[in-house]
C-alpha cells in the first residue's frame, strides 16, 4: 500500500502594531465568510517568499502597506483535510504614511479590520494559535524591543568559478543561475523596506544587488571596505561600516562575500552586545544569494539583537 503524505500549506502574516496616546494596538481583521476574527495572513503563492507573502496579504487584507519587523515563529496545525499548515508571523509597524494611506473596503472575505489593545485583542481572537503569536508580540513590548530596524547580510548570487576566469577575482560575473538569484531575493529582501544599500565593489556583489536597487529605488553605496580583496589583504573596515550602519538607526542590506560576511555578523553582535553563540554563527555561513537579517532595537540599540532570520532564493 502506498502512504501519500499530505503537502504542506505555507503561509504568511503579521502582527501589524501603532501606538496611541503611549498604548500600543494591533490590527485584528473580522472575516464575513468564516464568521472569524484573527491575525492578517494569506497563502503563499507560486514563485514567492514567505516575507513577500506577508507584506501582499497585508496590504490586500487590511490595505496598509508595511515593513516588515523582527520574526514573531511560526503557527502550525493540521487542516481539516489532513494537510499541516505552516504560517509565517512578523512583528510590523503601520506608521503615518501606511496609516493615512491606507485603501481598504469591506469586501465578502474581510468585513471590517479593528485596532484594539493587546489584552482586548487577546480576548477578540477566534484561536488560541493567534493568541499564542499575540503573546510573543506583547513579551516584544514588555521588554521594550517593539520598534527595530535590521542589518540584513546578503552574500552574492553564484558567480562564474574562480577556475572558469582569467581576470581578476573582483570581476567574475554572476552565472545565469546567479542573476535568477538575485532577482528572487530581492523581492524578498525588499518586505523589509531597507533604506541604504551597500555594497562590496566586486562585479558579482554589484550585480547581485542591482535588482534590489531596481525595486526599491535606492542607488549602491559601493565599499572597498567589505570586500573579499580588502579582508585577504588586511584592510577590510567592516566594523566602522557595521557602526555607522547602526548609528543611523535605518534597516540597511550588506552585500558581501562568505568570508566578510562572520565580520559582519561579528561587528553587529559585538555593537549590540550581543554573546557570539552558535545559532549567531550558523547565520553567518550563507551559501549563495542567501541572507540573514539581524533585527536590532531602535530604542536600544546596545541591548541586544533582537531576532535573527535566515531566508534564500526560490532558484538553487
Amino acid at each position: 500500500m502506498t502512504v501519500v503524505i499530505p503537502s504542506v500549506v505555507l503561509a504568511a502574516g503579521a502582527v501589524c502594531w501603532r501606538t496611541v496616546d503611549g498604548t500600543v494596538q494591533v490590527l485584528l481583521v473580522h472575516r464575513g465568510e468564516r464568521a472569524d476574527v484573527s491575525l492578517p495572513k494569506g497563502k503563499v503563492d507560486p514563485g514567492e517568499t514567505p516575507p513577500q507573502t506577508a507584506v501582499r496579504e497585508i496590504e490586500e487584507e487590511t490595505g496598509l502597506r508595511i515593513a516588515l519587523g523582527a520574526p514573531l515563529g511560526t503557527s502550525e496545525y493540521t487542516l481539516p483535510g489532513g494537510r499541516e499548515k505552516i504560517v509565517y508571523y512578523w512583528a510590523a509597524e503601520a506608521g503615518d504614511e501606511a496609516l493615512n494611506g491606507s485603501t481598504f473596503v469591506a469586501n465578502a472575505e474581510i468585513a471590517a479590520v479593528e485596532w484594539l489593545s493587546i489584552p482586548a485583542a487577546r480576548a477578540a481572537l477566534s484561536y488560541e494559535r493567534d493568541q499564542e503569536v499575540l503573546d510573543r508580540f506583547a513579551e516584544r513590548v514588555a521588554a521594550g524591543k517593539t520598534r527595530t530596524f535590521a542589518i540584513i547580510a546578503l552574500r552574492h548570487a553564484k558567480a562564474v568559478p574562480p577556475t572558469s576566469w582569467d581576470g581578476p577575482d573582483a570581476s567574475r560575473p554572476l552565472l545565469h543561475r546567479g542573476i535568477e538569484q538575485a532577482k528572487s531575493v530581492a523581492s524578498a529582501i525588499a518586505a523589509w523596506k531597507p533604506r541604504k544599500l551597500v555594497s562590496s565593489t566586486a562585479v558579482r556583489c554589484q550585480s547581485t544587488i542591482e535588482p534590489l536597487s531596481a525595486i526599491t529605488g535606492l542607488p549602491v553605496k559601493l565599499s572597498e571596505g567589505i570586500s573579499q580583496d580588502a579582508y585577504e589583504d588586511g584592510t577590510s573596515r567592516v566594523k566602522k561600516i557595521v557602526a555607522k550602519r547602526l548609528e543611523r538607526r535605518e534597516t540597511a542590506v550588506l552585500c558581501s562575500h562568505g568570508p566578510v560576511l562572520p565580520e559582519i555578523i561579528d561587528a553587529v553582535a559585538d555593537a549590540t552586545g550581543t554573546g557570539l553563540d552558535a545559532p549567531l554563527r550558523r547565520a553567518a555561513m550563507l551559501s549563495t544569494a542567501h541572507f540573514t537579517v539581524l533585527h536590532v532595537s531602535a530604542e536600544h540599540p546596545d541591548h541586544g539583537i533582537v531576532a535573527v532570520e535566515t531566508h534564500g532564493p526560490l532558484v538553487y
